[in-house]
């Protein structure tokens, strides 16, 4: 992946060794990578409540630190949502890689065993903001498709399951009690506010949300 395709990303480190956090920092520059740094947990965590996920960005978050471990924020930003839109490469050293591995098998993205190889690092953390940037993508969908779910009538909403369910307009006006050709006006209203033109495509855009 050219990192050029990169520079709307941020890593973020977490880290309380500050050789390390300068280390990484450096690396991420000479690789055209922007980055942001923090001694703990709990300034990370800090940072986090004046933003949300928007551009795409990963995490390289040391195991061990004083305070506020690297698993128990993990944690956190996995109840959050946020290392999915995040995602999260954990700094370990020897004796926490099988902590690592334990931490990857319940979402963590990846691990990098202290001292790190560079060229590893970053082909690792390439791959962690391409994925930020297609989860977000398609978190973006999901919320166009929810507000668009919205702007549906209670009747409408009624319309709409039966016909994402594949029923034809006859059984839908006898379930609902009403005309089919009030079906025929709601099912064109819902495909105009849901913007699709099939049923098929009705229930693609259902499953996506």
């Amino acid at each position: 992946m050219d990192c050029m395709s990169c520079n709307d990303a941020t890593v973020y480190i977490v880290d309380d060794d500050a050789s390390v956090r300068e280390a990484l920092a450096w690396l991420l520059r000479s690789r055209r990578l922007l980055s942001e740094s923090f001694d703990s947990a709990e300034a990370f965590d800090a940072a986090l409540a004046r933003a949300a996920p928007a551009a795409p960005a990963c995490i390289l978050l040391d195991v061990r630190m004083p305070g506020a471990s690297g698993l128990a924020l993990f944690d956190r930003l996995r109840e959050r949502g946020i290392a999915h839109a995040w995602p999260v490469i954990f700094l370990t050293g020897h004796a926490s890689v099988a902590t690592a591995v334990d931490a990857v098998k319940r979402g963590a993205f990846d691990f990098c065993e202290k001292p790190f190889s560079d060229n590893a690092l970053v082909d690792r953390i390439e791959r962690a903001l391409a994925t930020s940037r297609e989860r977000l993508a398609q978190l973006a969908v999901q919320r166009a498709l929810q507000a668009r779910l919205g702007e549906l009538t209670e009747r409408e909403r009624a319309v709409l399951r039966l016909v994402a369910a594949g029923r034809p307009n006859k059984l839908i006006a006898d379930e609902l009690g009403i005309s089919v050709r009030t079906v025929e006006v709601h099912r064109a209203r819902v495909f105009e506010k849901m913007d699709v033109k099939s049923a098929v495509e009705l229930a693609q855009a259902l499953q996506k949300i």
